[in-house]
């Protein structure tokens, strides 16, 4: 995805945190792979109960950064057409896994997926730490003040994870909260409400094609709220109407810096990798 694409759809929150499941399958049961040539700009990824699982005009790319919990910039050496022609899945695994906190490695349905590109792409990846150019999140002032647009957040987001693990129930957010415990990225706009300094690098990510590693030493959770001017970088996918770019709005480095009291430094950094060594085409079923 450009980062246009990535920046309409992609947003982090608590769908439902859940205790760490045992003796699930990390494989799935039926699984259908079929071309998708409906030439539409639009793709999804979808769990739904009963263990299934749908990713709908998606590219192979998409499929394998979702698979390997990785961004765009960490998949090396993808054939061109793996970010071009578009499949969906219909899969189905059994039992019925809970959903997991963003992330974790051990999530059954991830592996699932992964073991299924693995096989039906016939995809051979090894994996690799290199040191590459990475920004750190820092803070702006020499005083460490947040900006005006950084506050401390009410929402109690240890109590909310902590009950819905218990309960495995999905919080509810409450009435008026934009964002509830996670963080949006929309075009031009970062909201969040209870997100700590570690999720907030973790979305800048996409944006800045680079690792962002917090070191702000901001501790809890935060609300914030930031406005920029949308840099639009490749080329726009067909039927994406892209919103107008506000010319007196800021960079996003200087929102960072204006609107949160921090800062983006570049440096060097571990950035782990995944290098693609083998992979063809599935044949429909």
């Amino acid at each position: 995805m450009t980062a246009v694409a990535a920046a309409l759809v992609w947003g982090i929150g608590i769908e439902a945190w859940q205790e760490k499941p045992t003796a699930q399958p990390t494989t799935f049961e039926a699984a259908s792979v079929r071309p998708n040539n409906s030439g539409v700009p639009d793709s999804t990824f979808r769990r739904q109960p009963g263990g299934r699982f749908n990713a709908i005009n998606v590219t192979l790319r998409q499929i394998i950064t979702n698979a390997y919990q990785v961004q765009g910039f960490q998949l090396l050496n993808l054939p061109d057409w793996a970010g071009q022609e578009r499949f969906d899945i219909v899969a189905r695994i059994d039992g019925n896994p809970p959903p997991m906190p963003p992330g974790s490695p051990d999530d059954p349905m991830i592996l699932a997926v992964r073991a299924l590109v693995e096989e039906r792409f016939k995809l051979v990846v090894r994996r690799e730490q290199r040191e590459l150019d990475i920004y750190a999140l820092v803070m702006a002032r020499a005083d460490r003040k947040p900006g005006p647009s950084l506050r401390t957040s009410t929402q109690d987001c240890e109590r909310v994870m902590r009950d819905a693990a218990r309960s495995g129930v999905p919080p509810s957010p409450p009435t008026g909260v934009e964002v509830f415990c996670g963080l949006r990225r929309g075009f031009g706009r970062i909201v969040a409400g209870g997100a700590s300094m570690g999720m907030l690098a973790s979305n800048l990510a996409p944006q800045l094609g680079r690792t962002v590693v917090d070191r702000t030493g901001l501790d809890g959770f935060w609300d914030l709220e930031m406005t920029f001017a949308q840099e639009i970088t490749g080329p726009i996918p067909a039927g994406v109407e892209i919103p107008p770019v506000d010319p007196n709005a800021p960079s996003l480095f200087t929102a960072m810096q204006e609107q949160l009291g921090l800062k983006l430094e570049p440096t060097k950094g571990p950035v782990d990798v995944v290098i693609v060594q083998s992979v063809s085409r599935p044949t429909p079923d």
